[in-house]
């Protein structure tokens, strides 16, 4: 598992990684100064002339990034772990559409989800599992909002990437449990 919230324990650092699953991945290049507002750039490697490097900002910090293929057409994906300053996680989401292009995943926000939220305050951690994504996080006590304490519980929550609206590709709750 990946703590992202392990990105604040020390100084904020430039992020500069390259992937690769056979001939084709991803350089990920992040400034990662201000949790804020940061400028993410992502080139595709071993892509076909049609692929185009892609950037924009981002809120949070890229703590660190994996390569899946999550539909299973023998293209990598990518998954990118975000940190914000509240030590909140999120994840955005690759996926090449063979080797020729990049469209996201959409990743749900969990304060969209009534019974998960419940008890959530960050320090997310995520990791892949057999084509999927983990997300495990403690689960705080919520009866009392000035002095949030962990229950000594976590929450696991597993997304399996699915088909979304339009041709797009979105994280969907497979599974969710306590312990």
């Amino acid at each position: 598992m990946v703590c992202i919230s392990d990105a604040f324990a020390q100084k904020a650092v430039k992020f500069d990684t390259t992937m690769k699953l056979n001939k084709a991945g991803y350089r990920i290049r992040c400034s990662n100064k201000n949790a804020d507002k940061n400028n993410l750039m992502i080139a595709p490697i071993g892509f076909e002339n049609t692929a185009r490097d892609v950037e924009f900002e981002i809120k949070g910090r890229i703590n660190k990034c994996e390569l899946e293929d999550f539909n299973n057409d023998g293209f990598p994906d990518a998954v990118l772990y975000i940190v914000d300053d509240n030590l909140k996680g999120s994840v955005i989401g690759l996926s090449s559409e063979k080797n020729e292009g990049l469209s996201p995943i959409l990743f749900p926000d969990i304060t969209d989800d009534f019974k998960l939220k419940i008890g959530y305050n960050g320090y997310d951690e995520f990791s892949l599992f057999q084509g999927t994504l983990l997300r495990r996080f403690p689960i705080y006590n919520t009866a009392d909002s000035t002095n949030n304490q962990r229950t000594g519980q976590y929450r696991t929550i597993q997304y399996r990437v699915v088909p979304g609206e339009r041709g797009s590709m979105k994280f969907k709750i497979l599974r969710s449990f306590d312990k």
